[in-house]
């Protein structure tokens, strides 16, 4: 048998299908050259992707420069340490200076001045006594600039309860406090309290006859506290009486325990004020506020306000500071106590309530009610309707100026009439002092009060956010003028004299 050849086979194509593991896919040259030259694309996209120069670190506190576009302005309020408090967007209606008055942002002006100016004070000063004293009469004549350094955060002290208290009162003017604001509301008031304590242990600092005597009398009002009052009153004074180890209390309460508790209750209270949705918007009375509300970037709008504002104020205290320094008497003396000795001036109404009422009833429990009633607003008054409207209503703005008048008329008479006129102690011997001279008078104020605001309800027909805010107004008018009154009327004996014929204080 003879084989049959077999026919030459022609070389298959490559199978599409995929290789076997461990095989090498043969690169031809174009797809070598293809790999190792990238396209233009990739090169772009590859210089685009390069990190960036980090920014200096001072950059999160100082701005480089100003943005040309909103969304640029904005991420530099976001970027931004000292400017993240602010949102980066405010109703362009809530820049109107007229509605806040720029009193939030002058109080944390203020507290950024006073923490400056304390940190070079506290380089010249020495807690103890005399030596504290010394060292005041050394910064103000050899130390430079030294009394005036003293006399900026003395004026600038006393400016903050003034615009602290200007501040909560222009909340409640335009209903602020209400709903969701109320935790807001009652911080505002632990920082009133705070700034009022700063200024009270940094009275005693400069150990001379003014301060001491006027912080034995306004510790002494601690001591009314029933029951733990002389253990509280010890504690804070180190002893019995004022002296060197107050000095030290009140110098370690002053640098470190109170400013340090402002600063992280007003962060709080920054951080609040953005949670609740930022200022509440002005508004006239009965206004409905649309949607389509205009806002505006913080940055140049508001923070160009804020600069503003703060270089105006910084030049009105640079002055005065240089027209009227900071008071210093005598070095402190217990021997020899000025008559009247007063407490500091934020403390006038209170020591005027002294004269009236039994220590307990003017000291603990009237001003103990005042701070219930303040806290309790936001949910007292808590219908948001007028929110962002001055006096609530057209109403609400009489009904003011009838709060205001009354108050300027009965509060002097009131005060008056106990003077000369009535004698509760001397009608009543036999009776206890906290109920001659503390209970029956009281209950007879409060009469009247019932029978004035059953008259506001009854005859006027007032709301009751009218008659919220009718309160508020009149016995804020009232402690106004009973701190005047301490102030500039109250004489040698606490009696009461005109101004004009104020005798010359004597030593007691």
């Amino acid at each position: 048998m003879t084989s049959t050849p077999e026919k030459p086979t022609s070389p298959q194509p490559p199978s599409p299908s995929r290789p076997s593991a461990g095989s090498k896919t043969p690169t031809t040259p174009a797809k070598a050259k293809a790999k190792a030259t990238p396209t233009a694309k990739t090169a772009n996209h590859k210089t685009t992707a390069q990190p960036q120069p980090s920014r200096p670190w001072w950059s999160r506190w100082i701005p480089q420069g100003m943005p040309d576009d909103d969304r640029g302005r904005m991420r530099m309020v976001v970027d931004n340490i000292v400017l993240h408090i602010h949102p980066t967007k405010v109703p362009k209606r809530t820049l109107r200076f007229t509605y806040t008055w720029g009193l939030g942002g002058l109080s944390a002006f203020l507290l950024v001045l006073l923490i400056s100016t304390g940190v070079l004070l506290e380089m010249h000063y020495t807690p103890s006594a005399p030596q504290a004293y010394l060292d005041m009469l050394q910064l103000e004549s050899q130390v430079p600039f030294g009394s005036f350094i003293r006399a900026i955060h003395h004026w600038a002290a006393n400016l903050l309860i003034v615009t602290v208290t200007l501040h909560m009162l222009r909340v409640f003017l335009t209903g602020a406090y209400k709903p969701p604001r109320g935790t807001n509301w009652v911080v505002g008031i632990l920082l009133f309290l705070l700034v009022v304590g700063a200024n009270f242990t940094g009275y005693l600092l400069p150990w001379d006859q003014l301060a001491y005597w006027a912080i034995t009398v306004g510790t002494g009002i601690i001591s009314y506290v029933p029951f733990i009052g002389d253990t509280l009153s010890r504690l804070l004074l180190g002893g019995s009486e004022v002296s060197g180890r107050t000095l030290l209390n009140f110098y370690t309460l002053h640098i470190s325990v109170i400013p340090i508790s402002i600063v992280l209750l007003a962060s709080y209270h920054f951080w609040r004020i953005r949670k609740d949705g930022g200022l509440t918007i002005p508004k006239a009375p009965g206004e409905v506020l649309g949607r389509g509300l205009e806002r505006v970037t913080t940055i140049p709008n508001l923070v160009r306000c804020e600069v503003v504002y703060a270089l105006i104020w910084s030049a009105l205290l640079v002055g005065w500071a240089m027209w009227v320094p900071a008071p210093l008497e005598g070095i402190a003396n217990p021997n020899v106590s000025p008559n009247p000795a007063k407490a500091p001036w934020y403390f006038a109404g209170l020591q005027e309530l002294l004269l009236h009422f039994h220590p307990v009833i003017a000291a603990i429990f009237i001003p103990t009610v005042a701070l219930i009633a303040l806290a309790a607003l936001p949910w007292l008054d808590p219908f948001p309707e007028n929110v962002g409207t001055y006096f609530r209503t057209r109403r609400g703005r009489y009904l003011s100026l009838m709060a205001v008048g009354l108050a300027l008329l009965l509060t002097p008479a009131w005060v008056a009439a106990d003077a000369f006129l009535l004698d509760w102690v001397g009608w009543l011997p036999d009776w206890p002092t906290w109920i001659s001279n503390g209970i029956l008078p009281l209950a007879f104020l409060v009469a009247g009060a019932v029978l004035l605001h059953s008259f506001l309800r009854l005859t006027l027909k007032t709301t009751h956010e009218e008659r919220v805010l009718f309160w508020f107004i009149f016995f804020f008018t009232a402690f106004v003028v009973l701190t005047i009154i301490g102030i500039f009327f109250r004489g040698p004996n606490m009696d009461l004299y005109w101004p004009w014929a104020m005798p010359t204080g004597t030593h007691g």
